[in-house]
Formats: C-alpha cells, structure tokens, sequence
C-alpha cells in the first residue's frame, strides 16, 4: 500500500479561544490523516478534542526568544496578531514540531474545514513544493510548503525578511503586502517593486526562476455568500461546488447567533449572517 503523504498544520493563538472555535474542532476531526498544532498560552480543555488537534504550551515571550535565537537578530512580537508575519518561517522557527512530516503549513482557526484530502490530492503534492488556497495571493488562512530546508528557509529569500521581522508594524509577509484589491483585479505582485517583498513576491520569483513549483488555484470560500453547507466533512457552496474551507473572516463577526449549535450536527448551514442545524 502506498504510504500517504505527511500533513501537519500549525496555527498560533493566544487568549481565550473564540465563539467560533468548536466549529474548527469539529471540522478538523473529519480530517484524521491530517495534524492540526496549535501554539498557544490558553490552559483551558478544549471539548471534543480529535486525537489529531495537538495543543503546544508556548508563551509570546518563549516564540520571541526562541525566533530572536534562530535568526541572530532581535525580533518584534508586541502582540500576537504580529505573528501572521512569521508564519511563513514556522518551518525554521518549530522544527520539533514539523519534523518527519512531507509538508507542513500555517493556518487560522476562523476557517471550518471541508474534506482536505480531496484537494491535497497525491498528485498535487507530489507536483508542488508551495501549495495556496488562492489563484491570486499566497494564502495565511492555509498555505503548504515542502519540509526540506530550501522551503523552510524560504522567506529569507526577501530583502526585507529582517526589517519585518525586527518591526513591531504588520506588514501581511506571509500574503501580499495589502496588495489584495489590485492582485484581485489582475495585477501581477512585480507591478510593485516599491512595495515590501511579501511571500507571494518571493514565491512567484523563486518560482519563474524555475527553483520550485507553486500551486494556485481558489478552493476556498470567503465573504458572506451565503448557500454554503457543511455536511459529514465536506463544505459545499449552492449544493454543487466543493471547497477546501469555509473562512469566517466576515462571518465570524457577522453573525447575529453567536451560540454554538450543541451538539454539532451531520449537516450545518452558513446563510449571509448565521449558522444553523437546517435550512431556512
């Protein structure tokens, strides 16, 4: 039998979990062959923990210190939300964590996920080193890399790896720089030399150099759209097209019932501003 192609996803978060958060716990146990690692400060017992969400005890201070010490320079945490900016160089900075894995990637906790395996397909990954959710931008939410030391290295490739690292300022490394609106309109992340060297620069460039091969396709759902279904470990968008994820960025503060259904149903319904057990 041919031996299946080792994920592991790493996510940090600090403070309280969010009212959306069992939703993420329950999706994640419908994708047993894949790790989910969450590095976090919060002591609490998370309910209907899968055997494959891993909970790593590390504070603020400890992943500042511990980046400080791998890179040889003094780096800026002040706040969590500063660590999106690092999440492309959790390979370097955990390898205790991704070590004998094939891939491993960064995510978020605002996403419910569908079935991963049916767009993580063994021909994908055996074709790319880069995996986005996007056709446009590297994606924070869920991106992949390949677990060997030229992927893992690979955000060094920007000029501007330590003067983001070193500022306390978010300047979104791990996507685009803000360019969204104009990478959605069809402009090329090379239109902006000015601009700060994000991952998506640093893909794309190590990419035309013919150095790796990035996949990008858009299998996610974002925004309030409305007509999504999750249904046994599957997100489908107008009971027709299947997705990757669902991303709450919008819904999560949206929704006007933020009281988590209990227990979590086989079938839930995501409409423009809430979550239900059945349509209506």
């Amino acid at each position: 039998m041919k031996k299946q192609t080792k994920i592991a996803l790493i996510t940090c978060w600090y403070g309280n979990y969010p009212w959306y958060f069992p939703y993420y716990v329950h999706s994640c146990s419908f994708n047993p062959t894949i790790d989910f690692y969450i590095i976090t400060d919060n002591l609490d017992e998370i309910p209907n923990k899968p055997d494959n969400l891993i909970i790593v005890y590390k504070t603020l201070e400890e992943i500042k210190e511990t980046a400080s010490e791998k890179l040889g320079f003094t780096v800026c945490i002040e706040n969590p939300y500063k660590l999106c900016d690092f999440k492309p160089a959790y390979g370097f900075l955990f390898p205790e964590i991704v070590q004998g894995y094939d891939f491993w990637g960064h995510g978020d906790i605002d996403v419910v996920y569908g079935n991963i395996r049916n767009f993580m397909t063994d021909e994908v990954l055996k074709n790319h080193d880069v995996i986005s959710s996007r056709h446009d931008y590297i994606t924070g939410s869920f991106c992949l890399f390949r677990n060997n030391e030229f992927m893992n290295t690979l955000f060094k490739k920007s000029i501007h790896y330590e003067f983001v690292f070193r500022n306390p300022m978010n300047f979104c490394f791990d996507e685009c720089n803000y360019l969204f609106g104009e990478l959605q309109n069809g402009a090329s992340i090379f239109d902006f030399p000015d601009r700060i060297q994000s991952m998506t620069y640093v893909v794309k460039n190590e990419e035309k150099k013919k150095n790796l091969k990035a996949y990008f396709d858009f299998i996610i759902i974002e925004g309030n759209p409305g007509e999504i279904e999750w249904i046994e470990g599957k997100i489908i968008y107008k009971k027709e097209f299947e997705a990757l994820f669902y991303h709450l960025i919008k819904l999560k503060t949206s929704c006007i019932n933020k009281t988590v259904l209990n227990p979590i149903p086989k079938s839930i319904f995501f409409t423009t501003d809430d979550i239900l057990s059945k349509q209506e």
